[in-house]
């Protein structure tokens, strides 16, 4: 990096800008229903009137630390704020309802830091290496990943395969609601336009998590307003939290490579990564069966992986134009209204550009430690409020975000109908994860689908000729057997074992 890149990077201009825009994607992304894809595409007006550079760093600090407060309200109050943090989210609300709000937030911080900074190394030194893998990556490929990651859900259930199927096959149709991506003809929209564009995930999530909690905390009245009262002190929990880093170093560090090699992906991004880690890290766990139940080993993982696909997303983004996820697609166009092509000469004529980026992406992640100490501060408190009081509240805030999002009323239908769905789902054992990814990565699987057929001209066989196309499609398969046959086995211990009562969770 040289000393003019320096110079400009620690301008008091660029430090304003990168910290004005950590507390501006830390607030962003601590309310509930607003992403930071939303954070980024209500910055772009003010880029305008940037220095390239410095535009360049107020993106890469919204992204940041946006993705990270996403864990804030899915950790106190079970609505996942993106929904990269949807796969963590029961193991986060579970310990926060355990008094250890303070110190699963501290984890998933630290963790999302350590990601943040390891995708950034990975993406100066093998920038080059991993687009060249990621420009190969056509519509089969990006097919078989989006299968992967709708196959971990299933395989991260704490609920039966057949029950967490079920949840997933219902997010797929869902999906399904609007414009078909082949021929043009709606959808189970009854003649609605204002569904002709689907359903948005953002008032999906609020409704399958908030109104569902909101309906369950109802239903069960105030018999755990003590134990949610009583939160760690910020000294033991950044202590515990100093531990459970030390603890599970190896897997910060393998989901923080994993997380960016995925994040390089086009149209990955940290959605799938942290699917995909969650899953392997439950894998290799000594106690798998404590995942989903308040372990903070996934949240370590999950955590890791959705700041460490940040730096990976820049990748194709940077060496070819492609943007990584819908963030790299908005900088895209703010680097060419500025004169800028993105592409393999971006690093010989725009050196300063790439300089820069790596080194707002070190500076926005340390910047998100005292930023996210000071949230985590102030959000635990949120706690200590009585559920009577809070659950109105957390209602109002969901139906107005949801309305936000869309400006339709149907935002808010959506979020009601999905709320009483959500509600009877988790009253009969069924798993609300894999019903938000598929959701969230349905329209994905169906356009790749459509266009790899018509490549293929119906031949199935099309989708394993290419080499990353035969690895992703035998590793979905392999896994999709290897949960049929966990299915069945399931069956059969029911059979032998009747227990009506032991599909339904509650809480501790």
């Amino acid at each position: 990096m040289s000393a003019s890149t320096l110079t400009a990077l620690f301008s008091p201009a660029s430090l304003a800008v990168i910290a004005a825009c950590t507390l501006y994607g830390t607030f962003i992304g601590a309310m509930p229903g607003l992403t930071a894809t939303m954070a980024v595409a209500l910055l772009v007006p003010f880029t305008y009137f940037m220095d390239p550079l410095i535009a360049i760093s107020a993106i890469v600090a919204t992204t940041t630390t946006a993705i990270f407060a996403g864990d804030v309200p899915g950790t106190l109050m079970r609505i996942p704020g993106t929904p990269a943090s949807a796969a963590y989210v029961e193991d986060a609300y579970r310990l926060s309802r355990a008094g250890r709000s303070r110190s699963t937030l501290m984890v998933s911080l630290f963790a999302a830091c350590i990601g943040g900074l390891v995708g950034v190394a990975l993406l100066a030194l093998i920038a080059p290496q991993l687009a060249r893998v990621a420009v190969q990556f056509s519509s089969f490929e990006t097919f078989w990943l989006a299968c992967l990651g709708l196959s971990c859900a299933v395989l991260t259930s704490n609920g039966s395969v057949a029950k967490s199927f079920s949840s997933l096959f219902l997010g797929l149709f869902i999906a399904t609601i609007g414009i078909d991506v082949a021929v043009g003809h709606p959808r189970f929209t009854f003649g609605n336009y204002e569904l002709f564009d689907g359903i948005s995930f953002i008032p999906a999530i609020i409704g399958l998590f908030a109104l569902s909690e909101i309906l369950r905390s109802a239903q069960i009245g105030h018999r755990d307003q003590p134990a949610n009262a009583v939160q760690e002190s910020f000294s033991k929990a950044l202590h515990e939290a100093a531990l459970v880093l030390r603890r599970f170093k190896r897997n910060i560090a393998r989901s923080s490579v994993l997380g960016t090699l995925i994040g390089a992906l086009p149209g990955a991004g940290a959605d799938i990564a942290a699917w995909i880690c969650y899953a392997i890290s439950r894998r290799f766990s000594r106690h798998p069966e404590r995942y989903g139940t308040g372990y903070i080993e996934g949240v370590t993982d999950g955590g890791s992986a959705n700041n460490a696909a940040i730096g990976g997303a820049w990748t194709p983004a940077l060496v070819f134009g492609i943007p990584g996820d819908s963030v790299t697609a908005i900088a895209i166009g703010i680097l060419l209204l500025n004169g800028m092509s993105p592409g393999p000469q971006i690093f010989t004529e725009s050196p300063e550009l790439v300089h820069t980026l790596y080194g707002a992406f070190a500076l926005s992640n340390l910047a998100m430690i005292p930023a996210g100490l000071l949230v985590i501060m102030a959000s635990s408190q949120v706690i200590r409020i009585p559920r009577r009081v809070l659950m109105p509240c957390v209602l109002l805030f969901s139906l107005v975000g949801a309305y936000a999002i869309t400006n339709s009323i149907i935002a808010i239908w959506t979020v009601l109908a999905l709320g009483v769905l959500g509600y009877a789902m988790e009253a009969n054992g069924f798993p609300l994860a894999p019903a938000i990814l598929g959701i969230v990565l349905g329209t994905i699987v169906e356009e790749n689908f459509m266009t790899s057929m018509m490549k293929a001209q119906g031949d199935l066989l099309a989708f394993f000729d290419r080499p990353w196309a035969a690895a992703l499609g035998t590793l979905t398969l392999l896994l999709w057997a290897l949960l049929l046959t966990r299915g069945i086995y399931e069956s059969v211990q029911r059979r032998r074992h009747p227990s009506p009562s032991s599909e339904t969770e509650t809480y501790p």
